[in-house]
Parts: C-alpha cells; structure tokens; sequence
C-alpha cells in the first residue's frame, strides 16, 4: 500500500524550514551556516527549537567557518559580502576577502628621440652586412654599398630597458675588395635631435663596427634604457 502521509510529512517540514529560518539561525551539524542558499542535503533530519532556529543534522556533510579580513574598500567602490557558499561536498565557507582595486596604469611615454646612423670610410669595401633586430624582431639590414643610412627608431622602442642586436655576415662575392682595416663600417645608435635636414647624435648609447681586415660573422647584444 502506498504511504502518502509519509510524503506529505517530508513536504511540509521542507516548506517550512525557509519561513521559520527567518526568525532564527540554521546549523548544520550544529554549526551555523546563515546565509547559505541554493543548498540540498540528502537523508538529513531537519529540527526547530523553541527560539526558531533550524538544526539540521546531516550525515556525510561538515560545516565549516574560515574567519578572513576582507579587503577596506571604498565609499564608492564597497559591495556588500556575498553569502558564504557551501561546495559539493557540503563544506559551509566563509565567502573569500574582496580583491583590492588595481591601480590604473600610467603608460610609459619615450621622450627622447633615438636615431641609427651608419658610417663607411669607402661604401662596399668591408663586404659586411648587418642585420639590426630591437626586441627580438627584425628592424632592417643595413648593406655595405649603400649610401649614409639615417633612422629614426624611436617608435620601434618601449620605455626603459631594450635588447638590440646587431648580426654582421661577411658577404662571400668572389675577391675580397680590400683587406684593409682603414675601411670601417660603423653602425651608431644614441640620443639625437634634427634640425635643418640634418641629424646630430647628441649622446651615442651603442657603436658597432666592422672592418674590411675582418673575416669573421659577428653578433653583438646591447642594452639601450631609454628616457
């Protein structure tokens, strides 16, 4: 025979308990959990006190409060504490400290202008080439029989500290054009102005040079701080 009081019974005790919890405090296990919402517990035994407070015992479940400082916030910004949340293994928490509001960024700002200049006793007589990388990416190869080369390379910089290297390649194109270390291919980089069609390097921060008597590759690492 089916036994209908027993359900009735079960749905009248769950309907009640969110009605006389406002007039006390719930415990689970006998530890008070106000505030915990959206929260199931199988084969507990629900109980009211004389004060309207909600014991609910609960096999296989704990409670369990962690007492935290949260965070001062505010006027402007303070939010009220959230309910204390209870996981999936019926473990009743303190709700986490609010994280402190992160300060606004400043960005940086370069305001110094950063020029690369190149310099060759004779173009086309030291057979190197250089290859210029600011950051780890390529900015450009500068070739020995090309003409005075002058870039502004400020906007390829970040402010503070950046990593520029310089790679020369001896290029192999038959006989050698001169073995001559008067033949200088010079890569400059630094502080500078412009004015009247012509650039002036008032502070030279990395100097790089190669000459025709080199016969080797070289790379060369430097560290340019800007301002």
């Amino acid at each position: 025979m089916p036994r209908p009081s027993a359900r009735i019974a079960i749905t009248v005790a769950a309907s009640l308990v969110p009605m006389l919890a406002l007039a006390g405090s719930v415990f689970l296990n006998g530890v008070k959990i106000d505030g915990v919402t959206n929260t199931r517990f199988e084969k507990a035994t629900v109980r009211i006190d004389a004060e309207g407070n909600v014991h609910i015992d609960a096999p296989g479940y704990a409670a369990r409060v962690t007492n935290v400082t949260p965070t001062p916030a505010t006027p402007s910004t303070a939010t009220p504490p959230a309910a204390a949340p209870v996981d999936a293994g019926g473990v009743a928490q303190a709700p986490a400290p609010a994280a402190p509001a992160a300060s606004p960024a400043v960005p940086g700002r370069i305001s110094k202008r950063y020029w690369l200049v190149t310099e060759q006793t004779t173009p086309g007589m030291t057979d190197f080439d250089i290859d210029v990388y600011v950051n780890s990416r390529w900015l450009r190869r500068l070739r020995n029989n090309e003409d005075q080369v002058v870039v502004d390379i400020t906007s390829q910089l970040r402010p503070g500290a950046n990593a520029v290297t310089l790679i020369a390649r001896k290029q192999n194109t038959g006989s050698r054009r001169s073995t001559s270390p008067g033949n200088v291919f010079k890569v400059i980089i630094g502080e500078g102005n412009e004015g009247g069609g012509n650039v002036m390097i008032d502070t030279p921060l990395i100097r790089f040079q190669k000459t025709a008597a080199d016969v080797q590759d070289a790379t060369e690492e430097f560290t340019l701080t800007t301002r």
